[in-house]
């Protein structure tokens, strides 16, 4: 069983909302010959589409998720609930969960997060690498936060029946967050480990500590830039694996993909406006481009990949469960609504 915390195809299912089934043509293959069992979906506002255009551009993503599910129910469903979960492994069928990537749609309403909640969102991450109104991510000077209007958001969020995602968080918003929402199932969805490769996206040894005292969970990222400077492959990927169970053990340590070649290369993802990359110091330039790709791991049909490498580290079945799947499910269970 594979669950995947982040992947964005939700961008390429609303730009190709004019074919009759885009997410059987484009997704839903890739997804089955890898193996997945659950999918998690993000919603992002693109640079061009801010602020204006965010809500908008984000209820788009929720239409194509709903299309997605509405137009192949014989293989995937909806999760929101954890009677879904149950339900979609005993159907055999993908699951796929609603998050989303920075709150910009809520413009400065705190408030509007009940209504994304409502549409379905599980899982909501309060930044991407810019700053919004509600708190700094991880492109901003270190010492921005939360803001007096993230910290309302941030307890809102407390209150309600989804994952606090501290991906993209720079290190005084993740600690804030943790700080202001002591009751919230926590994760970052997708990262890598900083002392392996030393760039803002990835977390720091306290920060996964500080995760890891949570019960949290980081997804394993698969992009090149917080891999390793140079090197993208499988076995650098897993240097990252390693490190959390070393230094945190292996229940916080999970997949979250975030592929992105398919959607660049598709034309899906404008990259104009999105801002600065955030590399590694002494990183090759390429590793900036989201074309990029660790070797071997450029989707999501090329999960079997991965757990081959792992088999080959001496992780056994056991931990292999955890890692592919349930160590991200048991945050989820503790987050959704029954």
């Amino acid at each position: 069983m594979i669950v995947d915390a982040h992947n964005d195809l939700l961008i390429e299912l609303a730009f190709f909302r004019d074919e009759p089934n885009p997410f059987a043509t484009r997704w839903l293959r890739k997804l089955e010959a890898g193996g997945v069992d659950l999918q998690v979906c993000a919603l992002f506002a693109e640079g061009e589409a801010l602020p204006e255009g965010a809500l908008r551009q984000t209820l788009g993503q929720i239409a194509a998720f709903r299309r997605a599910v509405a137009t192949n129910p014989d293989r995937v469903t909806a999760i929101e609930t954890r009677s879904d979960l149950d339900e979609a492994a005993a159907a055999a069928k993908i699951g796929l969960m609603l998050s989303i990537e920075g709150v910009e749609p809520l413009g400065y309403d705190d408030q509007l997060i009940d209504v994304f909640v409502d549409l379905g969102v599980r899982m909501v991450s309060l930044t991407w690498n810019r700053r919004n109104p509600f708190a700094d991510g991880t492109a901003e000077p270190p010492g921005g936060g939360l803001s007096v209007l993230g910290r309302r958001l941030v307890e809102r969020i407390d209150s309600l029946p989804v994952v606090l995602d501290l991906a993209h968080a720079n290190e005084r918003t993740f600690f804030d967050a943790l700080e202001v929402a002591p009751e919230s199932p926590v994760m970052v969805s997708h990262a890598g480990c900083r002392t392996l490769c030393d760039t803002p996206r990835n977390l720091s040894d306290a920060q996964l500590k500080a995760l890891a005292e949570r019960d949290g969970v980081v997804g394993l990222m698969a992009q090149p830039l917080v891999v390793h400077p140079t090197e993208w492959t499988i076995e650098r990927l897993l240097d990252h694996v390693d490190h959390v169970v070393e230094l945190v053990g292996i229940r916080h340590i999970g997949l979250g993909s975030d592929f992105s070649r398919q959607l660049v290369q598709s034309g899906a993802l404008r990259t104009a406006g999105l801002g600065a990359p955030v590399t590694a110091p002494g990183a090759n330039p390429a590793v900036a481009s989201l074309e990029s790709v660790v070797e071997g791991f450029t989707g999501p049909e090329d999960f079997p990949n991965l757990v081959a490498g792992l088999r080959e580290r001496g992780y056994r079945d056991i931990d292999l469960q955890a890692i592919l799947s349930q160590n991200v499910l048991r945050v989820l269970r503790r987050a959704l609504p029954d």
